[in-house]
């Protein structure tokens, strides 16, 4: 798939087929990431690939904090939760942030070259003590978000895009 069309045709997907990503696919995929620009070349990403125990504790405290909740994590089979690894000045850490922002881009623009669906969700939950403590994160690392993954079970509309005069200025 060429890259403009890969940009173009990826779409947020919340309907997966119930097959798991293979592990050699998310090695691909995190591989790519790792070519994120960073300044400095701190590689700040961090994945963690959900398993059946991490996966129950996250859908209980989602269920403790919101009752209904928890069943939005059962829309893929395979979840990732993309952080970032923040140390260094103010500066730094904005950098760092942004980067593995990047990264988790790429693995979603990944994942669609090889015909899955992604889904990327900012989940405050994984931030708290108790989502925190469930993932293992360590204190200098902020989650950024809730990659879902998998095989897509419909086609998504393409939506439509504001003209690029609506968002982009020429300064003299």
């Amino acid at each position: 798939m060429e890259l403009e069309q890969a940009i173009r045709t990826r779409r947020t997907h919340k309907a997966f087929a119930p097959e798991r990503v293979p592990r050699a696919v998310l090695e691909e995929l995190f591989e790519l990431a790792h070519w994120a620009p960073n300044h400095n070349l701190t590689n700040p990403w961090r994945f963690r690939v959900l398993g059946p125990a991490t996966l129950a504790r996250l859908k209980q405290l989602a269920e403790q904090r919101s009752p209904g909740s928890g069943g939005k994590l059962d829309r893929a089979p395979t979840l990732v939760v993309a952080s970032a690894f923040l140390q260094g000045d103010e500066d730094q850490r904005a950098d760092d942030l942004l980067a593995s922002a990047v990264a988790a881009y790429l693995v979603l623009l990944a994942a669609h070259s090889r015909g899955l669906a992604s889904y990327w969700r900012s989940v405050p939950l994984l931030d708290s003590p108790a989502g925190r403590e469930a993932l293992g994160l360590d204190a200098a690392e902020r989650p950024i978000g809730l990659l879902h993954l998998g095989r897509p079970r419909q086609q998504q509309r393409v939506p439509e895009r504001a003209p690029v005069a609506e968002f982009v200025s020429y300064l003299s």
